[in-house]
């Protein structure tokens, strides 16, 4: 953590330091006792009692006692200073190591109640481009009493809580009314939306506080040209950046389960909530990204019209060859259409039906251009590279677009809003309970030559 990593750095810089000063007054120390040895020698028995002897030694003598006193003062304040560092340390370690929170478990606590402020910041608009959130910002027992009463307020109104139950909530709630999902059920809700919707797994993600991203484009070049030894060199051109700007959108969701179920706990609440959730938002997603037209939700892959390869609000499409079906020749030359930098991280995208028409396929030896994945979670592999199954995409008809191929991180950009949160509503539709969630998302494609389209035609 950054806390203790600085405490270390000043205690060795002060240790570092005491011992540079302890040298230099041990060299000085020396050279003064060695000069009352020579005076002594010099002055002889007939001189140790003469008043200017006397004085000299007694210079010294101060000296030396002065120095010593020093050594002591410098001694006790490195101890103090390391004494306050362990203090700290220790007070740091002992947040950490609470009952159900030590070692990597009590960490992780931090971080999360460190997102959490964040976001909480964020929807109060209290975050400022100069905030700084570190350990010490935070009260980790604040949020685990946030944790533990926002699964009890799911259950009943709030105000049916204790009084410290409602204390709690506190910390998690909107200017508007509603609470912050915790981290944990957030993270659970992000990590079923990753695994069920290919491009969010695969894209760029950013996260902001406002209510848009803002992309610079650079995709102009420098001019440059040849000249003679002794020719004049007149001014190239300079390039130009420009600007794409990706709003985000709003998403929810509205699960309802009756108040008696509720309040005879018959089920988990907070995991139920998270998995319709997370289901719902997505499927809504996933569409989005693959057809979203951009108006109240994000711009899909397949939106874009064809176009050369590197015209931006252009996508390249290959035909397939075929003008019903796709054909083997028509993904090398899909495959190949591509720039080499995008090759390396590159994957095909397509639905399930899709994939059983490309498994059949083989090469002009006779050897299937489709490679299974033998190992548990390693993706299958076509033509040397993974194939990531998307249901949104469109199935294999004239005129369709339905394989894509490419570096989506490189290619697509997901803009997510900070923080989910959830308004329970035991009014609108009783007996029922509904938990309207909310997030704000958006995305669009950002580098339009990153991957390119196969279209169902001859050509």
């Amino acid at each position: 953590m950054p806390e203790i990593d600085d405490v270390l750095k000043d205690v060795q810089r002060e240790v570092k330091k005491f011992g540079d000063d302890v040298t230099g007054l041990k060299t000085s120390m020396e050279k003064d006792l060695k000069e009352v040895r020579d005076l002594a020698e010099k002055a002889g028995a007939t001189l140790l009692e003469s008043p200017q002897f006397k004085n000299d030694l007694k210079a010294l003598t101060a000296g030396i006692e002065a120095k010593h006193e020093a050594i002591e003062k410098q001694v006790q304040k490195i101890i103090d200073e390391a004494k306050a560092g362990a203090d700290r340390l220790d007070g740091f370690e002992k947040r950490l190591n609470r009952p159900g929170t030590g070692g990597d478990a009590g960490l992780k606590r931090v971080e999360d109640a460190l997102q959490f402020k964040r976001v909480a910041l964020s929807r109060r608009g209290e975050l400022k481009s100069t905030t700084v959130l570190t350990p010490d910002s935070v009260n980790v027992d604040e949020y685990k009493a946030y944790e533990a009463a926002f699964g009890n307020s799911l259950r009943r109104e709030v105000n049916f809580l204790s009084q410290d139950e409602q204390k709690a909530m506190m910390v998690g709630s909107d200017p508007d009314g509603g609470y912050l999902v915790p981290t944990s059920v957030s993270s659970r809700i992000i990590t079923k939306v990753y695994e069920t919707s290919p491009i969010d797994e695969l894209a760029t993600h950013e996260t902001v506080s406002t209510d848009a991203l803002e992309v610079a484009i650079d995709t102009d070049e420098a001019g440059a040209g040849w000249v003679g030894e002794t020719e004049a060199r007149p001014e190239t051109s300079t390039p130009q950046v420009g600007v794409q700007r990706i709003p985000v959108f709003e998403i929810y969701a509205k699960p309802k389960v009756t108040q008696q179920l509720l309040e005879d706990a018959g089920i988990d609440v907070e995991a139920w909530l998270a998995r319709k959730v997370s289901e719902k938002f997505a499927r809504m997603r996933a569409l989005a990204f693959i057809l979203g037209n951009g108006i109240k939700k994000p711009r899909g892959i397949l939106t874009y019209p064809a176009g050369a390869n590197g015209d931006r609000g252009t996508i390249l499409q290959v035909a397939s060859g075929n003008a019903t079906t796709l054909t083997p020749d028509g993904l090398v030359k899909l495959m190949f259409s591509l720039k080499d930098r995008y090759l390396a991280n590159a994957n095909w995208l397509m639905k399930r039906g899709t994939v059983a028409s490309v498994m059949l396929f083989k090469d002009s030896q006779g050897q299937y251009i489709w490679r299974p994945g033998l190992q548990e979670g390693q993706p299958s592999m076509l033509l040397g590279h993974s194939i990531r199954r998307a249901d949104d995409m469109p199935g294999v008809a004239a005129g369709a677009l339905p394989v894509a191929f490419g570096d989506f991180r490189a290619g697509y950009t997901v803009v997510d809003r900070l923080g989910i949160r959830v308004l329970r509503d035991p009014y609108s539709s009783k007996p029922f309970v509904e938990f309207y969630t909310r997030a704000r998302v958006g995305g669009d494609v950002v580098d339009f030559e990153a991957f390119a389209l196969q279209v169902v035609s001859a050509g």
